[in-house]
């Protein structure tokens, strides 16, 4: 959902954008419709999935809203909405596009799943210094809200969690058996630090909360989802793993902008700032096994669910090999690993979270969901199984194959009588 922005923007274009945003009413309200139409809000990684849906949530709310990342926008950019290309590791560029706004949605990061996870110094410059630079950005120019989309991984690290909440302690840096959780934890540490740091402009302090989601689907989803669906198409999807019993949380992507708004909202004084230096387990409220949460994906398409059952321990040990050999070919040959050790032990290692907190100090309730218009989504672009000749057809190309075959091989013999 979330990607790396590397582009450079030219300060003149940040001061017309000023210039647009600055005329805005301060008037506030109890109303979360009625405050986001007066304000505007800057999302980093805006074009990516999850950035983009949650900025058409806030538009429909009459919000102004400005999407800053690499990627243009695939759809029309409504009016109401501007488009910022820039690099979050460039601190004057996230200075340029934060000013003037009233709350930042910090979603961008990078290395969350396949070989981006093993690029450890990309992971560290836009996880931690654009991070960095996005707080840096909100403290010098008046920016009273910041809101970061976390990870579940904080405090998941291959041990099993059941019904976990926000008093878990962060797991320690060094048992982080990926370089993105890590940063991912720095990153919120650092968020939550600087909540209540005064502000430069004198205008009031800085106030930030962190929402950790579980993994995002939905029709459109461009990460997890063409990534599982290629791997049914190619035929690698044949076994599954872990215990039939280890159960894992998922999250829609409109209950996930469902859950920023709300704790966007829950940052202002209207709402006596509860969620200020809070951090909340964002989910669909359903943990389920991971394999079966995909059984409507895979039968959907018209491929059979796989009934092969390995050990965890054996795909861990798989999954590790494959990453020491992209780190001795990766610089010659990028290729995409099956699994890595991190995505083994989210799939397969029981970790499921309560949302009483979120619950109760947002009002966050999600609503039920389930794989049918992910389906829906994946057929209407030409996915899922081709019906298959009936038996007759294929016996008859496999020997009209198999008979043009034996007479290339036979074209080659000498003809009797010949020199």
């Amino acid at each position: 959902m979330i990607q790396f922005f590397y582009v450079s923007y030219v300060n003149t274009r940040c001061a017309n954008h000023r210039d647009q945003y600055n005329q805005r009413s301060i008037t506030c309200s109890p109303s979360v419709m009625e405050a986001t139409r007066r304000e505007t809000y800057l999302i980093t990684g805006g074009c990516g999935y999850f950035g983009y849906r949650l900025a058409t949530h806030l538009h429909k709310k009459g919000a102004k809203i400005i999407l800053f990342d690499i990627t243009h926008p695939k759809l029309k950019v409504p009016e109401g909405m501007v488009f910022l290309e820039g690099d979050i590791r460039s601190c004057s560029q996230v200075g340029n596009a934060v000013a003037g706004v009233d709350c930042v949605f910090h979603i961008a990061s990078y290395g969350m799943s396949g070989r981006e996870q093993l690029n450890r110094d990309l992971i560290e410059a836009v996880n931690v210094q654009g991070t960095q630079n996005v707080i840096k950005a909100c403290l010098e120019n008046g920016v009273p809200r910041l809101v970061y989309t976390s990870t579940f991984n904080v405090v998941f690290g291959g041990q099993e969690i059941q019904n976990g909440d926000e008093t878990l302690p962060y797991l320690p840096l060094h048992l982080h058996p990926d370089h993105y959780s890590r940063t991912k934890s720095l990153a919120e540490m650092a968020v939550l630090k600087s909540n209540g740091v005064p502000l430069k402009d004198g205008s009031g302090v800085l106030r930030t909360c962190a929402l950790r989601p579980a993994g995002i689907y939905g029709p459109g989803e461009q990460r997890h989802l063409p990534r599982i669906v290629g791997y049914i198409e190619k035929g690698i999807f044949r076994f599954v793993y872990g215990k039939p019993s280890s159960l894992v949380e998922f999250v829609h992507v409109d209950n996930l902008a469902s859950a920023h708004v709300l704790a966007a909202d829950a940052l202002t004084a209207t709402r006596q700032h509860r969620s200020a230096g809070q951090a909340y387990f964002i989910s669909d409220g359903q943990p389920v096994n991971n394999f079966e949460f995909f059984r409507p994906l895979v039968e959907g398409l018209g491929y059979p669910f796989p009934t092969l059952r390995l050990p965890i321990g054996l795909i861990y040990f798989v999954a590790f090999l494959t990453e020491m050999i992209h780190h001795l070919v990766g610089p010659l040959y990028n290729f995409q690993p099956l699994l890595t050790r991190t995505e083994v032990y989210k799939t397969g290692v029981t970790h499921y979270f309560s949302m009483a907190k979120a619950e109760a100090q947002l009002g966050y309730h999600p609503q039920e969901y389930d794989l049918h218009e992910v389906v829906d989504w994946f057929r209407s672009r030409g996915h899922g199984r081709k019906r298959q000749r009936c038996g007759f057809s294929r016996l008859v190309v496999n020997f009209l194959s198999a008979a043009a075959f034996v007479a290339a091989l036979l074209s080659f013999l000498p003809v009797v009588g010949s020199r």
